[in-house]
C-alpha cells in the first residue's frame, strides 16, 4: 500500500492508519500523518532546546523523569517500560536520537487546511493534546494525555477502516510517532529505541522472536513487528 493525498472529507481512521502504510520509502501522505501542515520557522519553530521546567528530559536522557530511564518497575509491564517524554522538546530529542527530528514544529488544530490531517474529533476522543511536526513535515509526534483513551479511540478506527495488518503507530508512554517514512517508524522499534507499535489488528500474528506485549486495551498488543 502507498500513501495518498486524501479529498477534504479525510476521516481520522484513514488518517492514523496511514501509518501503517505499505511500500518503504518515502511516500506521499495519506491524511496527513507526518505530514501535517506545521508553522515554518521563526518564533513557532521549537529549537530542540527545552523549555528548561522541572518535566524536562535532557540530551543524555530524553526519559529522566519516569518511563524506562526513570521510575518503571522491574516487574513492570511492557507499557510501563515504554520512554516517557513529559514534554514535546523532550520526545522530539528522543526521536531525533533514532530518525531525523530537529527541529520540531507545532501544529495547530486546523492547520492542514482540512484537506489532510487526522479529524479533530479523533484527536479530541484520543485525548491528543499536542503536535509537532518534523523531518520537513513528512513525521508527526503526538503528545497524549491518557494513553488507555489513546488505545481505545485507535483500536476503534482500525475496527472500522482496517489497514495494514502488520502495522500501527509507534508508541511511548504518553507519546506517539508516525511517519511517511517507514524507515523512520521502523528505527524507533529497535531495540537500543525502547518503543513499540500499538497493533489494533484482529488476528495480528508475529513471527517467532519478535515481541508481541499486552496493551492497555484488549484486542491491542505492543510489537515491535511491522512490515510496510
Amino acid at each position: 500500500m502507498r500513501f495518498k493525498p486524501l479529498i477534504i472529507t479525510v476521516t481520522a481512521a484513514t488518517a492514523l492508519l496511514s501509518l501503517t502504510g505499505c511500500g518503504g520509502g518515502d511516500n506521499p501522505t495519506l491524511g496527513g500523518i507526518g505530514g501535517d501542515s506545521v508553522a515554518t520557522g521563526g518564533d513557532n519553530a521549537y529549537n530542540g532546546t527545552g523549555d528548561g521546567g522541572p518535566n524536562e528530559g535532557t540530551l543524555e536522557n530524553p526519559t529522566k523523569n519516569g518511563g524506562v530511564n526513570g521510575n518503571a518497575p522491574k516487574d513492570g509491564t511492557a507499557f510501563q517500560k515504554l520512554p516517557k517524554a513529559a514534554t514535546m522538546a523532550a520526545a522530539a530529542r528522543f526521536v531525533d536520537r533514532f530518525t531525523d527530528c530537529d527541529p520540531i514544529k507545532p501544529i495547530t488544530p486546523g492547520s492542514s487546511g482540512s484537506s489532510t490531517g487526522p479529524d479533530e474529533k479523533f484527536i479530541k476522543s484520543a485525548t491528543v493534546i499536542e503536535r509537532g511536526g518534523c523531518d520537513g513535515g513528512r513525521t508527526t509526534i503526538y503528545m497524549i494525555k491518557d494513553a488507555k483513551s489513546f488505545q481505545t479511540a485507535f483500536k476503534a478506527e482500525t475496527a472500522a477502516h482496517g489497514g495494514n495488518p502488520n502495522g500501527g503507530i509507534v508508541v511511548g508512554q504518553d507519546f506517539a510517532m508516525g511517519s511517511v517514512d517507514s524507515d523512520s517508524m521502523s528505527a524507533l522499534l529497535k531495540p537500543q529505541a525502547g518503543l513499540l507499535m500499538l497493533n489494533c489488528h484482529e488476528g495480528f500474528t508475529a513471527p517467532s522472536g519478535y515481541r508481541k506485549e499486552p496493551a492497555l486495551v484488549k484486542g491491542c498488543v505492543l510489537t515491535d513487528y511491522y512490515v510496510d
